[in-house]
């Protein structure tokens, strides 16, 4: 069964154009066959200052157009696919001009119904993380878009022991975003049958930022793509 990694950037590159395109090199080079990252209106989408102790980072990571063109453009290049999870309208039209193949929905944005509308509209694959979804059924996103969805946990890092895993049926769910340490439960998913690993990047897990202390380093990315590797032999 052919598997495949997702190396979330994200906010990793913590507003730094040539980290990212470092993270997109390492990623490409470490076995992942995505390199995704996230596009929103930080002060439309976060809440204040006030009420968030990472909104002036939000800020600081924001992606404007020309860096989606940037990166897009890089992804191309070094030969991985370029994804975004993307967070207003506007945005979409901005993975459409650099010609993605696929949407990803971040769980927050999954009961956006002007949102779901629009990335319908594109009539290209979605990827939909269900972190905050709380109902048994699956929301409906299409009759007619081909939809991936990913088990996940929107606690930042995930204890083992809050996950879950082992009672994921993967036959319902493609795969797994995964927010715990280390790379146990990411290795863990492919067994268990899933066909898709979302996973942060980062190049340093105590680096200021909400999603470092939860993401993969280079040498673990490549470990859990050995992993990858050898479990398909297996089948």
């Amino acid at each position: 069964m052919k598997t495949e990694i997702i190396a979330e950037i994200g906010q990793n590159h913590n507003g730094d154009m040539r980290v990212a395109e470092q993270l997109i090199k390492i990623a490409k080079d470490s076995g992942a066959d995505v390199a995704k990252f996230q596009l929103y209106d930080a002060k439309a989408l976060f809440p204040p200052k006030s009420k968030n102790p990472w909104f002036e980072y939000n800020c600081l990571t924001e992606l404007a157009k020309d860096d989606v063109y940037r990166l897009a453009e890089y992804c191309y290049k070094v030969g991985i696919e370029f994804m975004a999870s993307v967070f207003d309208i506007e945005r979409i039209d901005w993975l459409e001009d650099v010609d993605v193949k696929r949407y990803k929905i971040a769980s927050r944005s999954v009961a956006d119904k002007n949102l779901i509308r629009e990335v319908v509209a594109t009539g290209k694959p979605i990827v939909v993380s269900l972190g905050m979804w709380t109902d048994n059924e699956f929301p409906k996103i299409s009759d007619n878009a081909l939809v991936d969805y990913l088990y996940c946990v929107s606690k930042y890092p995930t204890p083992l022991s809050e996950l879950g895993l082992f009672e994921v049926d993967f036959n319902r769910y493609a795969g797994f975003s995964d927010h715990s340490q280390g790379i146990t439960a990411a290795c863990a998913s492919f067994v268990l049958g899933s066909r898709v690993l979302e996973k942060h990047l980062t190049l340093d897990k105590s680096a200021s930022g909400p999603d470092h202390a939860c993401s993969m380093t280079p040498d673990e990315l490549n470990m859990i793509n050995a992993f990858r590797v050898d479990w398909e032999k297996c089948q």
